[in-house]
């Protein structure tokens, strides 16, 4: 990429080689993604089928008021 560079050359002895680390870092949570999302792939979950609803969804606890509250 950078050849013939002193410049990139010296900052890579100081710092060490970012952009190579970065890459892996990339490519490991890459692989770690494709893990977890792997059950969303598989059958059953496919585009235009439902998701087995979880227990309690579809409904939402409302908040009370502050103040006396009624025995």
């Amino acid at each position: 990429m950078f050849q013939d560079s002193p410049i990139y050359d010296r900052l890579i002895a100081e710092c060490g080689d970012v952009p190579a680390q970065v890459r892996r870092e990339a490519e490991r949570v890459s692989r770690e993604l494709e893990l977890v999302m792997r059950p969303l792939q598989s059958p059953g979950y496919g585009p235009g089928l439902d998701r087995p609803q979880s227990p309690g969804n579809g409904w939402q606890r409302t908040a009370m008021l502050p103040g006396p509250r009624p025995h």
